[in-house]
């Protein structure tokens, strides 16, 4: 009931101001000018000064002789302004004050009271007689001090309490999770957010070392209980981490214990001390898939890798693809002498090019639309730059499409790696790198298969100088899983789903995937490229498996949603080619350990050099005829471990079989 009353009062204050011109008039005005807040203090101090010598007259003293008033008045109000310039006491927002500006005021009439002091000892000294009695100026200072101070917080509360428009809003009520700087930070900037997102409730200690204490006037609650319950407690729909001490482990468990009981997660970056509280509270966003699923920062050999790139020609093909242009951001902090990023996408590497100006470096950066399928342009960026390094990433990858178009599977996948690898040869290259996939392994679609008949070439290419005791480029394969939030992969197309209101499509409940992120990917290619000899095909850690159900399922409870309520988990079947898990090693293969613990080697068979370059121009040469079957068989030929899942060429495999 009494809750009710307060309500209706609240409710009819607020009536009433907005029926005025003056609510309007005060919604509408910016911040104050300075010098009218320098009068408003002038007045303050003038003011407090008056009542503090009707206080000390009632006391039967004489603060001020009324005959030096005209030179106790003019010297009191001279210092005053002195001091209020000095320390700026007006320069600060009224509306929101902090304790910055509780300090400037106390310096600036604690500084009024001595100068004061000060010119009474002088006058004395030199007449016999004080300006002002001692112990008025000191009353005085307080008084002054809490006046201004005073009258700074009740404005501030007026504009937070009346005049700011997100209280009519359904603020979101929310804990947030820390209590050391980071979220004192936050929790500051979310209280001066405009329009304001979130109603702050309290704030949770992870040790539990701070009973019956307060943070900003909103209590510290215990973490003996489970996070969901204290949400429940307190009402809160949301929880903003922002304590930096917390494990991923720890993030884990209590995000997963939030989305089972429908909470928002909210998760922040470390607040540096020179950001200030706009920027802070714009960097609070909803914790994201790949906030789950990061892993340990990668610690690369800098060393290594700078020796390879500093002062270099690097070349970078399918620069503009999701893979190659973080390849490209991450070289440019090795100081190569010139970056060659090639690409045939017009408008994503025009994109990337006024990303990668911006970028303060000596690198010569150089932007190249050219095709890999075709020899004569490449070779033309090759006889220009002479690259020292090359970073094959240019690849057609999408299962499907490459199910239904085989033979352009053939011309980017195997004819262009054969094109920029055979140009490095020629060109005199010191290192080839080419980016592959896990779905080269026991391949059971024709892009995976395109892909390792690439892998095989170069291979075999390394093999041939070893063979024939020549120079020849470092030819290095790395071989890695799924790439979050890559062109193609599943997070932002769930994503998209969620967004249009579902359903999430999902070829199969129980198909599983590895994923690392993007950064993280190319890190290691990087680290590989640098400690390769020649040959090797690189695969990397990938974590654990990830069930594609559970993600889908996550990313909805983090959107704020309920799975298979609000958005529906739609099975479509196994799309052509795909499976349900996916290999980074052949059944045949081994593999060796290297010095970075997340970097292995696979043990492949060689094959001939002339022999597979035979029967792989002879796949290009079929490629353009465009006869799928005529094309797919000769890749199965190369690849015997090749076998069609869910694909119309699984026919093809009986074939073979019976042959």
């Amino acid at each position: 009931m009494e809750k009710k009353v307060k309500k209706n009062v609240a409710d009819a204050i607020d009536y009433a101001l907005d029926s005025t011109k003056l609510w309007h008039t005060f919604h509408n005005l910016g911040y104050l000018p300075r010098w009218i807040i320098f009068l408003l203090d002038l007045f303050v101090v003038s003011v407090t000064a008056l009542i503090s010598y009707l206080l000390i007259y009632r006391t039967g003293e004489i603060y001020i002789k009324h005959h030096l008033l005209s030179i106790s008045v003019p010297a009191y109000l001279f210092i005053s302004v002195l001091t209020f310039r000095v320390f700026r006491t007006y320069s600060g927002i009224i509306r929101h004050s902090s304790y910055i500006d509780a300090v400037k005021i106390f310096f600036s009439q604690f500084t009024t009271a001595f100068l004061l002091l000060a010119l009474n000892s002088f006058y004395k000294s030199v007449t016999g007689d004080l300006l002002f009695l001692n112990i008025g100026i000191l009353i005085n200072a307080v008084f002054s001090f809490s006046c201004l101070f005073l009258y700074r917080v009740l404005v501030k509360q007026f504009f937070e309490n009346y005049l700011n428009q997100s209280k009519k809003l359904q603020l979101t009520r929310a804990i947030i999770y820390g209590t050391d700087a980071n979220a004192i930070a936050v929790a500051n900037a979310l209280k001066s957010e405009v329009p304001a997102r979130f109603k702050l409730v309290g704030f949770i200690d992870k040790y539990s070392q701070n009973k019956s204490k307060m943070i900003l006037g909103l209590p510290i609650l215990q973490h003996k209980k489970k996070t969901s319950t204290l949400m429940r407690v307190f009402n809160a729909q949301a929880l903003i981490l922002a304590d930096k001490s917390l494990t991923k482990d720890e993030k884990l468990a209590i995000v997963d214990e939030c989305l089972d009981f429908n909470y928002k997660v909210y998760t922040v970056p470390l607040v540096s001390d020179w950001e200030d509280q706009k920027e802070i509270s714009k960097k609070i966003k909803n914790f994201q898939i790949q906030d789950l699923l990061e892993r340990k920062p990668i610690v690369l050999d800098n060393y290594s890798i700078s020796s390879q790139l500093k002062g270099k020609r690097v070349l970078i093909t399918g620069a503009a693809g999701s893979i190659g242009s973080e390849i490209v951001r991450q070289v440019i902090q090795f100081n190569p002498q010139c970056v060659i990023m090639l690409d045939q996408a017009e408008t994503p590497l025009h994109h990337l090019s006024l990303e990668i100006s911006k970028i303060e470096s000596k690198s010569e950066l150089v932007t190249v639309i050219s095709d890999v399928r075709n020899r004569t342009q490449a070779e033309q960026v090759f006889k220009k730059y002479k690259p020292h390094v090359v970073y094959h990433a240019a690849a057609y990858k999408h299962v499907p499409l490459m199910e239904q178009n085989p033979s352009q599977a053939i011309f980017v996948n195997v004819l262009g790696t054969k094109n920029i690898a055979d140009l490095s040869c020629e060109y005199g290259a010191d290192s080839f790198v080419m980016v592959s996939t896990d779905k080269a392994v026991n391949p059971s679609n024709v892009m995976g298969a395109s892909k390792r008949i690439a892998e095989k070439y170069v291979q075999a290419l390394h093999n041939k100088f070893i063979a024939e005791n020549a120079t020849g480029p470092k030819f290095i394969t790395t071989r890695f899983g799924n790439v979050l939030g890559s062109n193609g992969s599943v997070v932002p197309l769930f994503t998209k789903q969620i967004e249009n209101g579902g359903p999430i499509t999902l070829t199969h409940p129980d198909i599983i995937r590895y994923f690392m992120t993007i950064p993280e990917a190319c890190q290691l290619v990087l680290e590989a490229g640098a400690m390769g000899k020649g040959g090797e095909i690189y695969i990397f850690d990938m974590g654990k498996p990830v069930k594609i159900i559970d993600l889908a399922k996550k990313m909805i409870r983090l959107a704020g949603f309920v799975p298979d309520k609000d958005i529906d988990i739609k099975i479509v079947g196994l799309r052509p080619g795909e499976k349900l898990y996916e290999e980074l090693l052949n059944d045949k293969s081994k593999t060796l350990p290297t010095h970075h613990d997340k970097i292995m080697i696979a043990e492949e068979e060689y094959d001939d050099f002339n022999q597979l370059r035979y029967l792989t121009d002879s796949l290009i040469e079929s490629a353009y005829t465009f006869n799928n079957e005529d094309v797919v068989m000769q890749m199965k030929m190369i690849v015997p471990e090749f076998k069609s899942m869910n694909s119309t060429f699984e026919a093809l495999d009986k074939d073979i079989v019976k042959k």
